[in-house]
């Protein structure tokens, strides 16, 4: 976590007591993503990438829904910065009247760039299946504003979370007892046949669903989280090094990515955020006092065992459970997102700025 200074914690409180009112800075905010991000769209799936029970949801308003968390996730605090009045609703459970205009949740836990990641644990929706999803939401919107063509010109005006690569690597690459890709790729050809995959991916959200403000997430610390410290080992290291070097090799080529889609595209603009850097530094400057353990006992899939008491002192950790981030950290992280606090947060610009223009 790198040192997050004096004025970000007076934000965060500010937001917490203060949630900004008025219409939303955009009119929609549509998310596809993994685990991080899943809001329930795996509850009603055959998996073990579910967790609709408690001790997760302990901190959130309405107990468990499928949040991979103790409370709220990184897009649900960035949907209350835009100044949305409710939290982007799944996909799942959406019917199709007119609240699906400001937008839809399509994430799902254990759910990668590649269809076969993550099927170990059983059903998730792969990224080219949210992408259908979205589809089925684009037909839906033609209909209620009478058109397909005013479905587009409106979902051009929202904004587009799309963070996709963690499983790929620790669902897919790094086990090979179900994967043969560390076989038959080295790492870097692995993650060069990822980014084209995803390149592909998210020209299709330009091209048939009108994406033209994106954010691209980053993948954050994986060889820090304490499942891949029990699971791998760290030889001596505070982390499991090949891991991060993987995500680092993967968040180069993803910086890299940004930079052709915004030369190629230019009634689009698409931003980098920079889990990886974000998650790096002195975790003690933000408060957090446990960095290597969750803050629930885990089952051996390193998601919270099924009715187990967490910890009382759940801002002092970093990880809720053997893999996702406490609501304590995910507040500093949609922060930074929302408003870069270091220039490295975000490239080229943070989602404030991404929002205020005008393509």
């Amino acid at each position: 976590m790198a040192k997050v200074p004096t004025t970000i914690l007076f934000m965060m409180v500010v937001v917490l007591v203060d949630p900004i009112h008025g219409a939303p800075q955009v009119p929609c905010f549509f998310i596809f993503g993994d685990s991080l991000a899943d809001n329930g769209n795996n509850n009603n799936l055959l998996t073990r990438a579910r967790v609709n029970y408690q001790p997760y949801g302990i901190d959130f308003l309405t107990g468990p829904t499928g949040r991979f968390c103790n409370g709220r996730t990184t897009v649900d605090i960035l949907a209350q910065l835009l100044g949305f009045e409710n939290l982007i609703p799944p996909f799942a459970t959406s019917n199709k009247g007119p609240d699906i205009l400001e937008g839809l949740n399509y994430a799902s836990g254990a759910a990668g760039i590649r269809v076969e990641t993550g099927s170990q644990l059983g059903g998730h929706i792969s990224l080219d299946q949210q992408l259908l999803n979205h589809q089925v939401t684009a037909i839906r919107i033609a209909s209620i504003l009478g058109s397909k063509q005013s479905a587009l010109q409106y979902l051009n005006k929202c904004l587009y979370s799309v963070g996709m690569g963690n499983n790929d690597y620790i669902n897919n690459y790094f086990k090979p007892q179900f994967y043969p890709t560390s076989r038959i790729y080295t790492l870097e050809q692995y993650t060069a046949v990822l980014i084209e995959q995803y390149s592909r991916q998210i020209m299709t959200l330009y091209d048939k669903y009108g994406a033209r403000k994106v954010a691209l997430v980053g993948l954050g610390l994986i060889g820090c989280t304490p499942n891949a410290i029990s699971t791998f080992g760290t030889n001596g290291s505070a982390c499991v090094d090949n891991l991060n070097s993987a995500a680092q090799m993967f968040n180069q080529k993803l910086v890299s990515l940004v930079d052709q889609l915004n030369a190629n595209l230019r009634d689009a603009k698409f931003i980098y955020v920079n889990s990886f850097g974000m998650g790096s530094g002195d975790p003690a400057a933000a408060g957090f006092r446990v960095v290597n353990v969750g803050c629930c006992p885990v089952n051996n899939i390193g998601q919270c065992a099924a009715g187990q008491t967490p910890c009382q002192n759940r801002s002092e950790y970093v990880f809720w459970d053997g893999f996702h981030p406490t609501e304590a950290l995910n507040q500093i992280t949609a922060i930074r997102t929302y408003t870069a606090f270091n220039p490295s947060d975000t490239y080229p610009m943070d989602i404030r700025h991404l929002l205020q223009l005008r393509l």
